[in-house]
């Protein structure tokens, strides 16, 4: 499997939203488990068109880095961060990877890409966040591989 990380394009904008709502289903398929269908619906009524304007948001953001995984010539992951250089931090915004090709190294691989073009520009630390729930599992061990530490963190949900 030759990967190329490359640059997004303007062509890629569709493939890019295709792929995260593919990518991220599981994930609001967890949420829903984790949550219960109450707080599942207040919180996500519309997760497809949420994510859809997330992927949206920053290709369009002219502070955002946006690359993709390239793989025979079909984008199969992104990654998209931003760096504050005056404060030296940069944070990883969205990261996604095509079901098909998820444990394969592509998400470890963008990872190392975006962290290698932050420290180049004087980046002291790299931040990323994501959920604690089993559908972000793949996410936590693609973050943990790439040298990332963690840190543990709840947020609570109550319907009334």
């Amino acid at each position: 499997m030759d990967v190329v990380i490359r640059p997004v394009r303007d062509a890629d904008l569709q493939d890019l939203v295709e792929l995260a709502v593919l990518a991220w289903e599981p994930v609001f398929r967890s949420f829903e488990q984790v949550l219960g269908p109450t707080i599942y619906a207040l919180l996500y009524p519309d997760w497809r068109k949420r994510q859809q304007d997330a992927v949206e948001r920053v290709y369009a953001d002219s502070k955002m880095n946006v690359w993709v995984a390239d793989v025979d010539g079909v984008v199969r992951g992104f990654i998209a961060y931003e760096m504050n250089l005056a404060e030296k931090t940069g944070e990883v915004d969205l990261l996604a990877v095509h079901p098909d090709y998820q444990n394969r190294g592509i998400g470890i691989e963008l990872n190392t890409f975006a962290l290698g073009k932050m420290s180049e520009s004087g980046v002291r630390l790299a931040v990323v966040a994501t959920g604690g729930d089993p559908g972000h599992a793949p996410a936590r061990r693609s973050y943990e591989k790439a040298g990332y530490t963690p840190l543990p963190l709840v947020r609570y949900y109550k319907d009334l």
